[in-house]
């Protein structure tokens, strides 16, 4: 089964669908009231984030480790995790949205 990138107006969703049409039914049924921008079916059947490209890598301890901390320690409140994240790291707001944000996403 082919896997499908779906790009909504709120959303990107990866999804493995028979075809287009069955991809973007995934979409009506989780999110009813968003637009399909774009369906792209996946050359490969894995998906890949990069985190040097969310510029979650570097020579310091793992941000992804100190995220979820603060995520836990939040109680899933993503402002409150942004703070504190800032307060652990010294990181800049920026920065610490961008690691809180996408350690959400991975289901922290």
């Amino acid at each position: 089964m082919p896997l499908f990138e779906i790009e909504t107006t709120a959303h990107i969703i990866i999804s493995w669908a028979n075809d287009e049409q069955a991809a973007a039914a995934v979409v009506e049924e989780a999110y009813p009231g968003e637009r399909v921008l774009r369906l792209t079916r996946r050359p490969r059947d894995t998906w890949v984030i990069s985190k040097s490209a969310l510029g979650l890598t570097d020579s310091r301890d793992n941000p992804c480790n100190t995220a979820r901390e603060c995520l836990s320690k939040a109680a899933g409140d993503k402002v409150h995790a942004i703070r504190l994240y800032m307060h652990e790291t010294g990181d800049d707001l920026d920065r610490a949205r961008k690691v809180i944000e996408s350690n959400m996403v991975m289901g922290w």
